[in-house]
């Protein structure tokens, strides 16, 4: 088993670490280890929905939905895949994915939940490394102290309909955690920082605000870039345009860190607008002007994906966005633009 100390990248080959947890980072990793094979995937620790959730109160673990979608992410082993990502239809394990369970049960055996991520990545045969961005047990809370209102928990503030504007909102994990040794060195080591899209209040906002991260982030000389939202949550980001969400993630890094963002500049045919208008979800707005006179380099590019379906064994109570990146592409975008940035 390797240590804290140890290397989190081999030589040679561009070293991407990508910053995120759940689907935004899946869709990453699937992609960008086509491009190279050291990549570390600092997952987001807060999930409390789902089978997730279910197995955090019954069995006292640590999440392990988001470390499992990064983990099989990463794998080149389609049969083992297939495994992690089974879900349960009916019985005791309805609604809840092998994967799961296994790293849940890992953590039994071993104590520790770092270890039972190593064990997995084995199993997994994973090229690359994915790294829990805490080891503390933590629950997500959105406060406005203006308005005397505190949400707790991933899942009730997910679902939420938000009363008052987030970005007055103040996000924090308690207790108070440390970051996770290895994914502070993956930060330091990194040739490039990328950012995975996800929700902002309970995906990259959460793994952001850790104590450590945003200081690493900006001490780290490597190219970091942030992959922009295709579209905006309904109660939540209602609005947002690029620039919104950017001022987001660096809020609660702590200050400015990014060198480029990456934006969907592809506009969607009558019929996908209509499906995403059933999940109440629209396009980011691209606010040119800003965008334009931002510290950072907008970067526009097609990246719109096919719309996932839903899985049918998928019955415990989560939210969660059938809208996806299309991949490739936007894994094609930031190679060529780490490599155009390091040619000037």
């Amino acid at each position: 088993m390797s240590t804290m100390n140890d290397h989190i990248f081999a030589k040679n080959d561009v070293r991407i670490a990508v910053i995120g947890g759940g689907t935004g980072s899946f869709t990453l990793l699937s992609a960008l280890k086509r491009h190279t094979k050291q990549l570390a995937a600092i997952v987001n620790m807060v999930d409390d929905g789902g089978s997730t959730g279910v197995l955090r109160d019954e069995l006292g673990t640590l999440p392990p939905g988001d470390v499992r979608q990064c983990l099989v992410a990463l794998s080149d082993s389609p049969k083992v895949r297939a495994l992690f990502d089974y879900r349960f239809e009916e019985g005791t394990f309805g609604g809840h994915a092998f994967g799961n369970i296994l790293l849940t049960a890992l953590e039994k055996v071993t104590g520790s939940f770092s270890e039972a991520v190593e064990t997995a990545s084995e199993i997994l045969r994973i090229n690359g490394t994915v790294i829990p961005a805490t080891l503390d047990d933590v629950r997500l809370k959105m406060e406005w102290p203006q308005a005397s209102l505190i949400l707790h928990g991933e899942r009730v503030i997910d679902a939420n309909y938000f009363k008052y504007d987030p970005r007055r909102a103040h996000l924090s994990l308690t207790p108070n955690p440390a970051a996770n040794g290895r994914a502070i060195a993956a930060i330091e080591q990194a040739d490039m920082i990328v950012v995975a899209p996800g929700d902002l209040y309970t995906s990259l906002g959460p793994l952001l605000v850790i104590n450590g991260i945003g200081d690493a982030l900006r001490r780290s000389r490597a190219l970091k870039v942030y992959v922009s939202n295709l579209v905006t949550k309904d109660g939540q980001t209602a609005g947002f345009t690029v620039s919104d969400h950017v001022k987001e993630i660096e809020r609660f890094a702590g200050g400015e860190f990014l060198d480029y963002v990456l934006y969907n500049s592809q506009k969607a045919s009558a019929a996908v607008a209509a499906r995403y208008k059933q999940e109440k979800a629209y396009l980011t707005k691209v606010d040119t002007d800003k965008l334009k006179k931002a510290h950072y380099t907008a970067i526009g590019g097609s990246f719109l994906g096919e719309i996932a379906g839903s899985h049918k064994s998928d019955i415990l109570p989560v939210t969660r966005s059938l809208i996806r990146h299309d991949a490739t592409s936007v894994a094609r975008a930031i190679m060529e633009t780490y490599h155009r940035a390091r040619e000037v």
